[in-house]
């Protein structure tokens, strides 16, 4: 024979409150791990990054923007030695969207203004020590200068089948340097703002020039910029915001000093870069953008 049982309504009730209290609990250690792993994730240690600005890698006498391809050789066979590693635009892109890890020792390697020799002499020696870098070029220099006189080491520029070559290596990425703004000669130093001009216009301006740089790199070499060198370092508190419509995810800067390399993609608005001048040694250059 069997025995019924039977749950009077307190024993219902008690059970219903000791049910909530358990999912309760549950929730409770759930959500404890979840937020212990995401506040493990934001204080995560910032990378340190130096960043170098080449400009020209020619035989002619070393200068403030000119290095030769010795000087060259030596800087990338130091940083290999001393454990760095080359990093690229899109890593450092990714890293601060929460994807993949970077180096226990990034470096990353620009050149400004697009000179022939990135490409005849520069791109051998980054290959031959495993490293990339950004070549951000003016749009003009492209299109006026470079087929005018082209393929001289020492003062010629990138042409569009230039540049197609430098991407189709693998090693390097190109950013914009402007179109037609590389110029201190006129009111305007760099692109920066007129005092006489108005926020439209000024908006309206740079716009245009960093679109038509853009377009031109679509149109011959199949890419759009997400990286852009201010010309001289020169910027107004106006520019970032028509830059990063544009598409634009990293600034260079041309202030000297060591970056901090978050999961924020904010950080790369804005980075430091130490000129590399000829006339310093090796051993010089490298002693003043890691000693921090």
């Amino acid at each position: 024979m069997y025995k019924c049982l039977f749950v009077n309504k307190s024993m219902y009730r008690l059970l219903i409150v000791l049910f909530i209290i358990l999912l309760c609990t549950a929730f409770f250690i759930a959500g404890k791990k979840i937020f212990t792993v995401s506040a493990e994730k934001s204080s995560e240690k910032a990378v340190l990054l130096p960043v170098i600005m080449y400009h020209s890698v020619c035989e002619k006498t070393p200068s403030d923007y000119i290095v030769n391809p010795q000087q060259f050789k030596n800087d990338l066979a130091w940083l290999k030695n001393n454990g760095y590693s080359s990093v690229s635009a899109h890593q450092l892109i990714d890293y601060t969207h929460g994807i993949g890890e970077l180096p226990e020792k990034p470096v990353f390697i620009t050149f400004d203004d697009g000179f022939y020799n990135n490409l005849s002499l520069a791109l051998p020696l980054l290959e031959k020590f495993d490293m990339c870098a950004v070549v951000s070029i003016v749009g003009r220099y492209t299109d006026d200068y470079a087929p005018a006189d082209p393929h001289v080491d020492n003062y010629s520029y990138l042409t569009w089948s230039d540049i197609s070559e430098l991407i189709a290596s693998g090693r390097i990425e190109i950013g914009s340097h402007t179109y037609d703004l590389h110029s201190n000669k006129s009111e305007r130093h760099g692109c920066t703002k007129l005092a006489s001009e108005t926020v439209e216009k000024y908006t309206e301006m740079l716009s245009t020039d960093i679109g038509l740089l853009k377009t031109e790199l679509i149109q011959n070499c199949g890419i759009a910029p997400v990286v852009f060198a201010y010309p001289f370092g020169a910027l107004s508190q106006e520019s970032l915001p028509v830059i990063r419509d544009n598409g634009i995810l990293m600034t260079l800067t041309c202030r000297e000093d060591i970056n901090l390399i978050t999961r924020d993609s904010d950080c790369l608005y804005g980075i430091f870069r130490y000129n590399r001048s000829g006339l310093l040694t090796t051993e010089e250059f490298m002693e003043k953008i890691t000693k921090n």
